[in-house]
């Protein structure tokens, strides 16, 4: 793999990059994909739906509701502590079966997976579904393109973002750099389905509010804000294709959390077959184990975000970022 920009050296261990690492070739998804489906074209058997998506999402999502009723004259110090240890992760739950429903893995018809998305979204408290497909799915197919591929971080981060505190302040933070940054380095046009997922956001929130108060609704907003910032489920936006490594961009995690989190840690194996869902992902790697077994890996979130933090050479400037071809241009026509 060509890559360019800031590297880490000898000479460099303590010190912040200045520059994105800059690759010359295409992402290493596709190319990696070609190569395990001609050894091993009975991968395709697994692309499709998963048929309990709809049933492990209802009760996630029923769960979270009724919490958020129970709690409703409870103290914010009995909201906040529920929310961090427990409805944090039932929503970071919900917010990768979004992920999942973005790659329609749960019904082989679109349209009902969109409407899925929008009944997972409740929960979480402010509307996100429609919009996260619309980036993600571009995260996907223009992996690092600058301008394009909204899951690296702005220029702005990472020029503000330079030592323990400011990154720390940014790991608490980042669901809001995460969800922000699109809509004002690429912001795109809302179209009918934002304006459904808001109504019925904001129908599921004024109900909360005008039966059971304030504190029910402010359960379900903390339990999305805690669980997307100093979090271990957390983890996985760091881990992903944060570069630790200058020969690597993207991570998987083969931790105990992949239980939680629809499998999204085995990122590798998700970007190199995005039709899998999260349940079947580790068959791939079972599968093809050589194709895996030689990549870095993580075996904790809480480690990495501890990483991230504390090592003075790592930072928003470790993704790496490659310019718009030609090709990539051409296939978008």
């Amino acid at each position: 793999m060509g890559y360019g920009g800031k590297q880490r050296g000898e000479d460099e261990e303590e010190t912040m990059a200045t520059d994105f690492f800059w690759s010359y070739t295409d992402e290493p998804h596709a190319s990696r994909r070609r190569q395990i489906l001609s050894q091993y074209p009975q991968i395709k058997h697994l692309f499709g739906p998963d048929p309990f998506a709809f049933l492990k999402i209802a009760a996630v999502v029923l769960l979270q509701l009724w919490t958020a009723t129970f709690l409703y004259n409870a103290s914010w110090m009995k909201i906040l502590i529920v929310a961090y240890f427990f409805g944090s992760f039932l929503n970071h739950n919900l917010f990768l079966a979004i992920h999942e429903l973005s790659h329609n893995l749960a019904f082989s018809t679109p349209v009902y997976n969109r409407w899925l998305g929008i009944f997972a979204n409740l929960p979480i408290g402010v509307p996100m579904s429609v919009t996260f497909q619309k980036y993600h799915l571009e995260h996907h197919r223009y992996q690092g393109v600058d301008g394009v591929d909204m899951d690296v971080p702005s220029l702005t981060e990472a020029k503000l973002v330079t030592n323990v505190v400011s990154k720390s302040i940014w790991v608490i933070f980042q669901l809001f750099f995460y969800a922000l940054r699109p809509l004002f380095l690429k912001p795109k046009p809302p179209g009918i389905w934002e304006f459904v997922n808001l109504i019925i956001q904001l129908a599921l929130d004024v109900a909360l509010v005008h039966f059971w108060g304030w504190k029910a609704l402010g359960y379900l907003i903390l339990s999305t804000f805690v669980g997307g910032g100093m979090h271990p489920m957390a983890g996985h936006f760091i881990s992903e294709h944060y570069v630790f490594n200058p020969d690597q961009e993207t991570y998987s995690y083969y931790g105990p959390l992949n239980l939680m989190t629809w499998s999204v840690g085995y990122h590798n194996e998700h970007h190199d077959f995005p039709r899998i869902p999260g349940s079947k992902l580790h068959k791939v790697r079972e599968i093809a184990p050589e194709f895996y077994e030689n990549l870095d890996s993580y075996r904790s979130w809480s480690q990495v975000i501890y990483m991230y933090i504390m090592d003075r050479a790592v930072g928003p400037f470790s993704r790496m970022k490659r310019n718009l071809s030609t090709k990539s241009l051409k296939k978008s026509e």
